[in-house]
């Protein structure tokens, strides 16, 4: 056997789900976002909502970790409670089951692979094919990949780049990206109009708004880390876009309970049915996935990843569209 299968064999004791872990952590994530969203809509002074806001955002996050993890099949897969439950928060979140599982799985089948469709993810180039392309072809992928397109994901990402292009793409495959979008809009215009502005903003669009930036980043901070490798198609394998294609973002407790452990993106690629609680086990357990490419949520950090735009095959890194002459 080789060392990637080796590597993924190790794995599979961690991807067997325990059911009640499991439900513990729906349970007491969906209490927490309920107790904030009560806190962020009915706290009597002001600093205490916003916080209340803050932590719904945040905890959207980890709500979003839970669906993913359940479409993958690492969480109460067989279960006709969760099946339903989450159905209805992909719809919530502007990630209709059908659509996300589509452009996700392929995302997954073709981590770090040079040449392949930038379905489910954000583009990446070459630099030989950036010198190739037209300037509308160079600016259009450019605001793909521009802070500003992530500060606003809950518009460009989420309504706009899941739910409404899939929908006007193919509105019969895909009517629950419609739906999604009714619910979505219909929602907003109720508590706006039952509650005011103050609820409104306090209790979805702000959430709504942090929730998706941090979403958007999260996810091109996995692939787009210093250090990560890309390969041609004929030197690619799925544990190479696993171990040297997704980064592990090291965070304290906190961050990584909002996060659900989705840091461990190394290790979530490798093998997508473990589930989130399990990821850090397997690293530890795993010598393999204990030299990770490693980044932060620190600005350094940050602003190190956000700068990186193009693969150098003479560098064989990553680089900057400045690098490029």
């Amino acid at each position: 056997m080789s060392s990637d299968g080796s590597t993924f064999a190790a794995t599979r004791e961690f991807a067997q789900e325990q059911l009640a872990r499991s439900w513990f952590h729906v349970l007491t994530t969906l209490a927490v976002l309920t107790a904030s969203i009560a806190v962020a809509a009915a706290a009597p002074w002001w600093p205490v909502r916003w916080l209340g806001s803050l932590i719904e955002a945040l905890t959207m996050l980890r709500v979003f970790i839970l669906f993913h993890d359940h479409m993958h099949g690492a969480l109460l897969r067989s279960s006709p409670v969760a099946i339903a439950l989450f159905r209805v928060v992909g719809l919530l979140l502007l990630t209709p089951a059908r659509i996300w599982a589509e452009t996700h799985n392929f995302h997954h089948a073709h981590t770090a692979k040079l040449g392949s469709p930038p379905t489910g993810t954000f583009a990446f180039w070459s630099v030989e094919r950036w010198r190739e392309a037209s300037w509308r072809e160079r600016l259009l992928y450019r605001l793909e990949r521009h802070p500003v397109t992530m500060l606003f994901g809950h518009l460009l990402v989420f309504f706009i780049g899941i739910s409404l292009w899939s929908f006007c793409t193919n509105p019969r495959r895909y009517k629950a990206s419609g739906l999604a979008i009714a619910m979505h809009l219909g929602l907003s215009v109720c508590v706006w109009m039952a509650f005011g502005t103050e609820l409104y903003l306090a209790t979805m669009l702000v959430p709504f708004f942090i929730a998706c930036a941090a979403g958007s980043y999260l996810f091109y901070a996995q692939h787009n880390a210093p250090g990560i490798e890309l390969r041609e198609a004929d030197s690619w394998t799925h544990a190479a876009g696993a171990l040297h294609g997704s980064s592990y973002m090291a965070t304290g407790a906190v961050a990584a309970w909002f996060t659900g452990n989705i840091g461990f993106h190394h290790v979530h690629h490798l093998n997508v049915r473990i589930p989130f609680y399990r990821l850090p086990e397997a690293m530890k357990a795993i010598p393999e996935l204990q030299a990770p490419i490693v980044t932060t949520l620190k600005p350094r950090d940050v602003l190190a990843c956000l700068r990186l735009a193009l693969w150098d095959h003479a560098e064989g890194r990553l680089v900057p569209f400045s690098a490029v002459r």
